[in-house]
């Protein structure tokens, strides 16, 4: 048990006293939970919340003085959210500037973001990774010269930096086999599943290496954009199927792709159809599956509403009113890609870049990585697990 202060102990056990109001020196263990968040205020974590919950599920009756304090210690060594016992300082210290430092060293070092795309051929998947990034990035490599545009056979990762007002950015696009496209379809997602746990074998055997990198690549993939065609209708089995394999170990983010091929009714009743099939097959997609406190759970919740996006790609810009937008021509009128009120693509590339692509990362090391890591290490108890020496 850490060691507290004469007012961090005062303050604990008040609350304590307050609560024994018999005066028997142990108080009812259901109370353990209201009187954890009274101390450590209204900040507390999901994680710490479930510690209190375990800890008070584990005991019948009352608990004493010394096992709540003991308890309340357990909580304060996962966090830095400490409410009414944090201590304040007199006058300016200056480690309010750390946000900047950790800023600087980050921007000086760039950041990495791995994205795959999954989903049949034809549905505009290296189109529509393209005009995320507004940048022809997809199926190409850095290379100078002529390129010839390869059909997607198998799993292929093509990398480049991209920059963007002094914020560099690794980006590495992962082009998948079209989905469904044999006659065969058994056992057709294994190539992209054999493609992400060989992502997380190789940083895990770096990161137990005896000799390991300072800064170890990061090759995992960050997120899933799973491409759906608009049939109108439903799920098919082979899609419940292969986002099920998949979700253990990704972020799954569903889009239904070409939607301008549906009318409004119809993309709005399909998008419920699938929204019904996810939640009856238990298909844990981004970001209802890993939201860690209400905070978040709070700020995702938009997202939620737009899932599956529905969604247009298109690199060619088109002369509209004098002013050159990137859509798509046709005969009834102009398809305006980045126009809300035609798709909702602004809304995903907005959460994909602009507001989630960190929480993204975090997930998928804490989440998905944290999974294989503890299973990869379960599986070699009682044996050494050392990856190759780097030297």
């Amino acid at each position: 048990m850490a060691i507290l202060t004469q007012n961090q102990y005062d303050v604990i056990a008040k609350v304590f006293r307050q609560a024994d109001t018999n005066e028997t020196g142990s108080i009812d263990a259901s109370l353990i939970p209201s009187l954890a968040g009274k101390i450590l205020g209204p900040g507390i974590k999901e994680n710490e919340t479930q510690i209190i919950k375990f800890k008070t599920e584990s005991r019948e009756g009352t608990i004493s003085f010394a096992e709540f304090l003991e308890l309340i210690s357990e909580v304060m060594a996962l966090s830095t959210r400490w409410g009414s016992l944090s201590t304040k300082v007199d006058g300016y210290v200056g480690f309010d500037t750390l946000q900047d430092q950790i800023r600087k060293k980050n921007l000086k070092r760039g950041f990495e973001f791995n994205l795959m795309v999954v989903g049949e051929s034809g549905l505009g998947k290296s189109t529509l990774v393209n005009t995320l990034f507004k940048s022809r990035i997809s199926r190409q490599t850095c290379t100078p010269g002529p390129h010839e545009v390869p059909r997607t056979i198998e799993v292929n990762s093509v990398s480049h930096v991209v920059e963007e007002q002094g914020v560099r950015l690794k980006l590495t696009v992962t082009d998948t086999p079209g989905f469904g496209d044999q006659i065969n379809n058994d056992k057709c997602w294994q190539p992209i599943l054999d493609y992400v746990n060989d992502q997380f074998e190789q940083y895990l055997n770096e990161e137990v290496s005896i000799a390991r990198k300072k800064i170890i690549p990061d090759t995992r993939v960050h997120a899933c954009l799973y491409f759906i065609a608009p049939t109108g209708h439903c799920l098919r089995p082979i899609d419940i199927e292969f986002m099920k394999r998949l979700d253990s170990c990704v972020n799954i983010i569903p889009v239904i792709a070409k939607s301008d091929t549906l009318t409004v009714e119809e993309r709005e009743a399909f998008k419920q159809r699938i929204c019904e099939d996810i939640r009856y097959y238990g298909i844990n997609i981004y970001p209802t599956a890993y939201a860690s406190d209400e905070d978040e759970e709070a700020a995702k919740s938009d997202i939620l509403s737009l899932i599956p996006f529905t969604v247009i790609g298109s690199d060619r810009e088109v002369s509209v009113g004098g002013k050159k937008l990137l859509g798509r021509q046709s005969k009834w009128g102009f398809i305006e890609v980045e126009n809300k009120k035609h798709c909702e693509f602004s809304q995903l590339r907005d959460m994909l870049i602009k507001t989630h692509m960190q929480d993204l990362r975090e997930t998928t090391d804490k989440v998905h990585y944290e999974n294989f890591r503890h299973a990869r290490l379960q599986t070699t108890q009682g044996q050494s697990y050392l990856g190759e020496s780097n030297i």
